[in-house]
């Protein structure tokens, strides 16, 4: 284990640099279908391996089988490990699960080229491919185009993780490989640094050998297990990395003959009212209603579309009415215009499952 005073500058580092870049974030991000819901069909354009220029289609091909979608609007340095280690995780339990990284690109000829460079230098695996859909991907996904990366897992076509990654980073290799491992039943999935260190050699490079902590020292706070997309999860995360500093000076005065270092207690997840609507349909419209890249005009149409869809269907409003909220809940979900109207309607629904 590192010496205490290797850890304590290092920690308090991380908490003064980490309060002004992710209290930005402080607001959920929603991007794609979301646990519970379905993965719909959609094309993709292969661009490596046989299939190569090829259009298919993931989700009715693997017919229900665990499956990781990776939808990728960038490509940016940043992402690279995360994209490394998912790609290395599925191709080491390929018996498993089925890895998919589909790039999204305005530019369909140039995108392509740009997209064959990057997955050859990156040396990827899985099978890769780009939305024939353009920059905004399947519209029956509602990907966000603010998430630089969207992981989907999902089993029997049914989704069981979710990841809108706004800026994804190795960080968030932990509770994504574990999402996907639960996802195909995987009860000993390799540790990400495991899954690194492989890559590496594979690719003939080599990693360097992690400092090993000192017995009896604190475990370091665990970043993966915040939602740091939500105001509680960042708050938690930063009164953690305080208790975190605390305690590692608590164990430096221990050391010096001071007391023992305190326990850090486990904190729970905020909890997001309203939910997802179980009807398929409804679902896509709430997913289409919420897109960023909507006019006013689109944002009516669909409202109308669920108009027509709820009718006098007493269910279906209930679930309108669960749906709204949650997507309301999020300051930065949807339009200004869509927000507005979004308020309306639910008011509207309100009124009338009461």
């Amino acid at each position: 284990m590192k010496p205490v005073f290797a850890i304590v500058l290092p920690c308090a580092a991380l908490l003064m640099g980490f309060l002004p870049l992710r209290l930005r974030a402080a607001n959920a991000v929603f991007s794609g279908p979301q646990s519970g819901e379905k993965t719909t069909p959609f094309k993709v354009l292969e661009l490596t391996g046989k299939g190569a220029d090829k259009e298919r289609d993931p989700v009715t091909e693997n017919a229900g089988a665990a499956t990781a979608l990776v939808f990728v609007h960038g490509i940016e340095r940043s992402l690279v490990p995360l994209l490394r280690a998912v790609d290395q995780y599925g191709a080491e339990r390929k018996d498993r699960i089925r890895t998919e990284i589909i790039f999204l690109s305005g530019d369909k000829i140039e995108g392509a080229q740009r997209i064959k460079a990057a997955a050859g230098s990156i040396k990827l695996q899985s099978r890769v491919g780009m939305s024939p859909d353009g920059i905004e991907g399947p519209g029956n996904y509602g990907l966000n185009k603010n998430c630089l990366m969207t992981i989907v897992a999902a089993k029997d076509n049914t989704v069981s993780a979710n990841f809108a990654l706004v800026q994804p980073g190795i960080a968030d290799a932990p509770k994504v490989i574990a999402a996907l491992a639960k996802t195909c039943g995987d009860e000993a999935p390799p540790a990400v640094e495991e899954l690194t260190r492989r890559q590496a050699a594979r690719d003939g490079g080599d990693m360097r050998r992690g400092e090993r902590m000192r017995p009896g020292a604190p475990p370091p706070v665990d970043l993966s297990k915040f939602d740091l997309n939500s105001e509680a999860g960042l708050r938690d995360a930063v009164k953690a990395l305080i208790e975190e500093v605390q305690s590692l000076r608590a164990e430096l005065a221990a050391v010096r003959g001071g007391g023992a270092p305190p326990a850090r207690a486990e904190r729970p997840k905020e909890e997001i009212p309203g939910a997802v609507p179980e009807d398929a349909t409804l679902q896509g419209l709430l997913r289409r209603f919420i897109r960023p890249s909507n006019d006013d005009a689109t944002v009516d149409e669909v409202l109308k579309e669920v108009r027509a869809h709820i009718k006098d269907n007493a269910d279906l409003k209930k679930q309108a009415e669960q749906g709204w909220v949650r997507v309301l809940h999020f300051e930065n979900y949807g339009t200004p215009y869509a927000r507005k109207t979004g308020r309306a309607f639910l008011e509207e629904l309100q009124r009338e499952t009461r």
